[in-house]
């Protein structure tokens, strides 16, 4: 038999799907919340601790509870790859119309906000391992931030990183006032010569640390998936590797496997 602070989440819960509690509208004061269900405050907590859990609603600190906004789903492909390489022989004003985010949300470019930063770092054992190169080995760690304009968390959280003297060739590759990047990685590593043969990617899932939690806007309970996408050259040198930390509650992943016909 349900609980009467389950019952209550289900009559809330009904209310949001059916759009009668809309996305942004404020939910009524808990003590409200007790007298229209004649329970007491902490059973309609439990109610919406519920609801917060599965993302339906939000509560905003010294505001109340508020119907969350749906964010923008992400569906992530590994067809995306060869799209990229595709993108990446085009002309300038062709690779300028849009960018791989836009590819995976179907938003436009002007709908997005994007920020990058580059610095300095020191291949630490994983890395240098990955990269093949002896550990303490310079690297440019470009961190990436792109979400949609209408919301405030970003879809994922991006660290990418290069062997620094391999890319030093060309300078602007050190120069994050250059991005966005019109036709992302791969054009820019084409431009020292660099063609992708293959790219790896081992995808996990785990809780998100309070950081990842705060700065990707997650429910309570929502877990994250994390990919260590690793870009190998025709040469088979692994010559990019991308940390990658996505929000459990709007991505979606595909794979599609080509077989070879018999």
């Amino acid at each position: 038999m349900a609980k009467a602070y389950e019952k209550i989440a289900d009559e809330l819960r009904e209310a949001i799907r059916a759009g009668q509690l809309a996305p942004g509208d404020k939910l009524p004061a808990e003590t409200a919340l007790a007298e229209r269900y004649k329970k007491s405050v902490p059973t309609i907590r439990e109610a919406l601790r519920l609801l917060q859990d599965e993302g339906l609603i939000e509560k905003k600190h010294g505001r109340g509870n508020f119907v969350r906004r749906p964010r923008t789903p992400v569906l992530r492909t590994n067809l995306r790859h060869q799209w990229e390489k595709h993108r990446a022989r085009e002309t300038e004003q062709e690779r300028l119309q849009t960018g791989a985010t836009e590819h995976d949300t179907g938003l436009q470019v002007d709908d997005l906000v994007f920020h990058a930063s580059y610095s300095e770092a020191k291949a630490g054992k994983s890395l240098a391992d990955a990269f093949g190169v002896p550990e303490g080995t310079a690297l440019v760690e470009r961190v990436y931030r792109t979400r949609y304009a209408a919301e405030t968390a970003p879809f994922a959280l991006v660290s990418s990183y290069l062997v620094r003297d391999m890319v030093a060739v060309n300078p602007d590759l050190l120069d994050e006032t250059k991005e966005p990047w019109p036709g992302g990685t791969q054009n820019q590593l084409m431009t020292i010569g660099v063609e992708l043969d293959r790219i790896e990617e081992l995808v996990m899932a785990r809780p998100p640390t309070p950081e990842e939690a705060e700065e990707l806007e997650l429910p309570p309970g929502t877990s994250v998936l994390v990919l260590r996408k690793t870009s190998y050259d025709t040469d088979n040198r692994a010559v990019e590797i991308s940390d990658v930390t996505l929000p459990g509650d709007r991505t979606e992943m595909l794979f599609t496997t080509l077989l070879e016909r018999w």
